[in-house]
């Protein structure tokens, strides 16, 4: 009997023992938490659009009525009576908007759900170890009003002397080409032949009906094929090029506009002329006279890029309607003619050809000069180029990021590191800007002297060292969606838009 007490006794001291054990863990684990969260990473969530399309702070989740194409909108805190604190309770009518691949105006007649800011982790006292990179997205104090914490993209280290020109920054008068991550995340639609309006018809594309935005140039005889799917075909065996241009007249410009944001601030953008086009092409590699390429214009340049049905491939300036080989390679069409991507690009003064994995590329130069002499008003081109028997589907155009100039505030204040107003750091200073340029309040626009302790204060414009937070690296929860449509959370996650931040390198483009 003794003997069974003891053993009562001994299980009950060992489940004590193991739940005793379960909470150590579990204290463990939360004091843990609390220390990376104070230590190693923060939570921020996103509190405006000043990073868009990259980050988001709160906006309404779009899809063209038209077309079906899916872009964000700005949510806007005055145009609902807001404070830029509050949130909005319950759904609202979306102002209207624009798409930025077919140009259709959708305005929207009924509440929709407003999705709240992205939510990010910072990697907190990085900056303590390792010097910040250009292009890195940073998370630092706002020097005039340090109880604030911005996100902006650094763009200028301790030392360098920045300034924007056309568009591209330049560091001590040299073009800063972003790494290619940074890149393809900061390209933006102009147009995608993969989503077609349903109602063409309507006045309401830029202003008129919509008509698939490329056309013959000349005498050539592309053939534009509607069966479901846009496509053009070329089925001319000789080794004349015909020439598919796509016309800004039909389609979207080449305006630094952003879908995010309010369309009354279309008119009047600066154009952009850094510039890719991408489509998928089927050729026909027996016929000896086949070509396939792109032609891009930028200012009063254009730069070609094509492959024949014998691997090679070319990068060249014409001039005069002369082409002016720039570089050359060997590039292999797979025998068994399945469809491959084209890429051309121009941009940060680098021509970029890509054929499938492999790659030709011919550097401008890293002056401002070097890519001609500069013609804003001048609109970019593109060119679909082509010989023999071909197919080509899925084209997209897309322009780069484009840094303004003029600022959207105070029209007749010129800002910091602005064209004609070049910005020199000095020790321990940075200067960031937001993705979404247009709408930034960044350090081109600070508009007094930043504040420190003590009675210390800083140069306009800049970030000092000890500001520097954090360096964001993941968005871990974009806004979700309601479980059902009476619920007032948002649970269940857009897992469509968990993603990583991408930054500087060591080594840029």
């Amino acid at each position: 009997m003794a003997e069974q007490k003891k053993s009562k006794t001994t299980k009950h001291k060992d489940v004590v023992t193991e739940v005793a054990g379960i909470f150590e863990e579990l204290a463990g684990a939360l004091i843990m938490a609390l220390m990376i969260i104070g230590f190693v990473v923060q939570p921020f969530i996103i509190p405006t659009g000043s990073m868009a399309e990259t980050l988001r702070g709160m906006h309404f989740r779009q899809r063209c009525s038209q077309c079906g194409y899916r872009y964000e909108r700005n949510f806007e805190t005055r145009e609902y009576g807001l404070s830029n604190t509050q949130s909005p309770w319950g759904d609202k009518i979306p102002p209207v908007s624009r798409c930025p691949s077919c140009g259709y105006y959708n305005d929207n007649s009924w509440p929709v759900d407003v999705a709240r800011g992205d939510k990010i982790l910072a990697l907190k006292c990085l900056y303590n170890f390792f010097e910040p990179k250009r292009w890195d997205v940073v998370v630092f104090k706002n020097p005039t009003q340090p109880s604030q914490n911005y996100i902006k993209r650094l763009i200028g280290k301790p030392g360098e002397t920045v300034e924007i020109i056309d568009g591209d920054i330049y560091i001590d008068n040299q073009i800063a080409r972003k790494p290619p991550k940074v890149q393809n995340e900061l390209w933006m639609v102009v147009y995608d032949s993969r989503y077609e309006p349903v109602n063409p018809a309507k006045p309401a594309f830029n202003g008129h009906e919509w008509e698939i935005p490329f056309q013959n140039y000349g005498n050539s005889r592309w053939h534009i094929s509607k069966n479901g799917r846009v496509s053009f075909e070329l089925d001319r065996v000789s080794s004349i090029q015909h020439r598919l241009a796509y016309d800004t007249s039909r389609g979207n410009n080449f305006g630094i506009n952003y879908a995010y944001n309010p369309v009354e601030d279309y008119g009047g953008m600066p154009k952009c002329s850094d510039i890719k086009v991408c489509f998928n092409v089927e050729m026909n590699n027996q016929d000896a006279d086949s070509l396939i390429g792109a032609c891009l214009r930028k200012y009063q340049r254009c730069y070609k890029a094509w492959i024949t049905s014998s691997n090679q491939a070319y990068i060249a300036e014409m001039e005069m309607g002369r082409e002016k080989i720039l570089t050359e390679g060997q590039f292999e069409i797979p025998k068994s003619n399945r469809p491959l991507k084209i890429k051309f690009s121009n941009v940060d003064h680098l021509l970029t050809f890509e054929f499938g994995d492999e790659k030709l590329q011919y550097d401008l130069g890293l002056l401002p000069e070097d890519a001609g002499r500069k013609v804003p008003e001048a609109e970019p081109e593109v060119e679909i180029i082509g010989a023999g028997k071909l197919r080509v589907w899925n084209v997209e155009i897309y322009r780069d990021i484009y840094y303004t100039s003029q600022s959207p505030y105070q029209h007749s204040f010129k800002g910091a590191a602005v064209e004609g107003n070049p910005l020199t750091l000095k020790d321990d200073e940075f200067f960031v800007m937001g993705d979404n340029s247009p709408q930034s309040l960044d350090g081109r626009w600070w508009d007094r002297a930043g504040i420190g302790n003590n009675g210390q204060m800083y140069r306009r414009g800049i970030v000092p060292r000890d500001y520097l937070t954090g360096k964001a690296f993941v968005v871990f929860w974009p806004s979700g969606y309601k479980p059902f449509e009476r619920f007032p959370l948002r649970l269940v996650p857009d897992v469509r838009q968990f993603r990583l931040i991408y930054s500087g390198s060591d080594k840029e483009q």
